[in-house]
This record gives C-alpha cells, structure tokens and sequence, in this order.
C-alpha cells in the first residue's frame, strides 16, 4: 500500500508551506529518517524526512508550489505502485526491451493470488512490463511462486489480449513562470518574483496586524551618555564584549516585570495576562524577519543574556533554531540603531500587545542652565501598542520606566 507525504504542521499557526527543493526525485529508493524535500514555513526553511522505507513513487507538489499544512506533497509506496488513481512510474533505471519468449503458454484467464491487504501478487518486473505494454493484469493467472504473477504471465496475455494504452503517471510539472497581474507596468530589467515562503509570511501578518489592532506609536528620547560610558568601563575592565543591545533587553525585562499590564493578549473577548517576560528578538534575514525569543529573560543575568542573544541570533541566520525558540513571546524588541533609523513605528508582533522599536545613539549639543553646551548621546525608542488594551498613560509610565534605567546604568543591574 502506498503512504502519502503530507505538508506537516510544524507550529501552531503554521498554515502553509512552500516546497522548496526536492532531495529525492521519482523513482529514489528512500529510508525512514531520510531527508526526501525540503521546505519553506514561516519562520524557516525546514527539512522534511520520510517516515516510510520504500520507493518515492510519485511527486504531486513541484518546486515553488504552496501547500497547505496536511496537503498531499508525494507517495511512497513499492515500486511500480499504482496511485492517485494511476500507475506511479517505474524506479528510474534502465529500461530494458522484453525479449521475444518462445512458445510461453497462454496464462489462463482466471482471478489472480490476492494478499490479506487486498493488494494483487505480482512482481515488480511484471508490473513494469505490464504496465509498458497496457496489459491489465487484474485478471491474469500467475504461475510463479505461491501464484504470484510474473513477466512471462504478462508476455504470454499480451500476445491473446489487445494492448491498451499503457498507463503513465503523469509528470511532476515545472512551476509555472512568474508572471504580474498587469497593474503595473513593466519596464526593461524588471524582475518579477513570486511572493512566497517565509516573505508571504511576513506580509501576511504584517496586514493582518495593521487590520486587527488599533496601534499607537510614542516616541521617546533617551540621553545614554551614561549608559554608554558604563558599557565601554564593564567591558574594558570585565574583558567582554556586551553590546547596547544587551543592556537594553536586560533594562526593558526589568520594566517589564514591574509593569506587568504591559504583558497581555487579547484572545477574542477574553484578556490573557501573561505569567512570562518573554521577549522576542527581531532578526531580519536576506528572506524576511524571524523573532526567536529568549524566555523568562527577567530571571537572567547580563552575562546570560548577552550569550543567549548572540546564540539565538547566529542560528536564525544560519537556519538552525528549533522550533520552541521562536514561539512563545509576551512582548518584542526591533532593533533598527545599528542602521542609523533615528526613529520608526514597528508593527505589533502578535499576539502580543507591544512591541519597542530602539534606534540609533547620536551625539547631540546640550546647553545646561548655566548656559554651558556639552556633547551628550541621545537615543529614542518607539513603542507601538494595542490600543485595545494599553492606554496611552499607560504606556508612557513604561517607556519612563525604561527610560529611567537606561539613564541610571547601574540601576539595570540591581
């Protein structure tokens, strides 16, 4: 009997996956535990192993084709296995031309052996040879072992039978090519390419955050002066090398555990508040934006979570989370500063109800009330929120919070 491969649910809003390379092709004798495709979801391009010892007899889902989670993508079966309806094509070897058999007595026209599972007796090669030459062989009479029907069988009802069509499992066809809608007109050059894989993703749930939520963006400016001056004496006198990263997500899981309002989820008519600081980290790939997330981060030192960011960071760049690393966020940091954005609105990561944009440290002139001008460093940070469930006071008292700690470094590790 032949299995079916079906596009897996790899997380819990998972709905679709795009294939994107097969391993094995038609005709590939594959193991349980073998990798056989590979695909897109959207978080990450994941390998997809067998769970069936057999032959890959027929692949439905072509390269580039999205599919949705429990959609049929092959079969693997015995060889020259009939599915989908149809003959699934040979395993990929040599064809090799039937032989003229002298005087083989005609098989009687009688029910073939059929097995406990209901699957007709017949060799591989007399499958293959019946199904070159369109010989049906439901009601031939096998004469090999236990009754099992082989190729001279089928030779032999040939030659009394007429020869119908044979049955051909139709080939895997090749992505269509990419083509606009014809809103936009093309000029020389252009190149289109199909929104897909973990890119659709993205813009998917970006719409549906900016239909659902009524977002409100504050902006705040933050000196670092201070901060940036205790950075560089830690790790000078530590030999580190923590970034302002590192102190800004330990400062705001401080805010955030003593502002746990900030921590809620709307699910339908009900409000979830969360037990967790879980922040996820944004981290954006050539292919899109991935936010693995460092879990009960208010419970971790600076060390600990200056190493667990570079580590989660370095493995969503080279595709190498699990799965339980990027679910499971209360809140978000974007952090866009090491590209200069001076300020910017995120788009709330649901279901979380907050998202912290950070932006770039620059120097500015200050003059003091005495009328004395000094260089201080400024950074702003952006918090998008859900209206629905922060108010606006509300969140200002947590942008504050955070505030306060950034201005007052020694603070963020009390």
């Amino acid at each position: 009997m032949a299995f079916e491969v079906k596009m897996p649910q790899l997380g819990l809003t998972m709905e679709e996956g795009t294939v994107t390379r097969w391993v094995k092709q038609e005709g590939d004798t594959v193991k349980a535990g073998e990798i056989i495709l590979e695909i897109t979801t959207d978080k990450l391009t994941s390998e997809v192993e067998s769970e069936f010892d057999g032959t890959l007899l027929k692949i439905v889902a072509g390269e580039g084709e999205d599919i949705p989670v429990k959609g049929l993508l092959a079969y693997i079966g015995e060889p020259g296995e009939a599915v989908g309806g149809a003959q699934a094509a040979p395993v990929a070897a040599p064809v090799v031309e039937a032989t003229p058999v002298a005087a083989a007595p005609v098989a009687a026209v009688a029910a073939p052996i059929v097995t406990a599972n209901g699957r007709i007796k017949i060799s591989p090669l007399a499958r293959k040879t019946a199904a070159k030459m369109g010989v049906d062989y439901s009601s031939v009479k096998g004469s090999g072992p236990a009754g099992r029907i082989v190729q001279k069988d089928i030779l032999a009802a040939a030659q009394n039978a007429p020869v119908a069509a044979p049955v051909v499992a139709a080939p895997v066809a090749a992505p269509a090519p990419v083509t606009a809608s014809g809103a936009i007109d093309l000029m020389d050059g252009d190149e289109v390419v199909k929104l897909a894989g973990m890119r659709k993703v993205v813009a998917d749930r970006m719409a549906q955050s900016r239909r659902e939520i009524p977002s409100v963006t504050q902006n705040v400016k933050i000196d670092v002066t201070n901060l940036m001056k205790f950075r560089k004496q830690v790790n000078e006198d530590l030999g580190v090398k923590y970034s302002v990263n590192d102190f800004i997500l330990k400062a705001v899981a401080k805010a955030l555990k003593n502002n746990k309002h900030i921590l809620v989820t709307l699910d339908g008519d009900k409000i979830i508040k969360r037990a967790h600081v879980n922040i996820g980290m944004a981290v954006a790939l050539d292919e899109g934006l991935i936010v693995p997330v460092l879990k009960d981060i208010d419970k971790m030192s600076l060390e600990e979570i200056s190493a667990t960011a570079k580590d989660l960071a370095e493995r969503a760049r080279t595709n190498k989370l699990n799965m339980d690393e990027y679910k499971g966020s209360t809140f978000s940091i974007s952090n866009l500063g090491m590209f200069g954005v001076e300020t910017f609105d995120p788009i709330v990561n649901q279901p979380d109800s907050g998202i912290l944009g950070v932006c770039a440290v620059q120097d500015e002139l200050v003059m003091d009330d005495e009328g004395n001008i000094s260089k201080r460093q400024f950074m702003r940070i952006s918090f998008t929120f859900d209206h629905r469930l922060i108010d606006g006071a509300t969140a200002a008292k947590f942008e504050l919070a955070i505030k306060e700690l950034l201005e007052n470094p020694m603070k963020i590790l009390l």
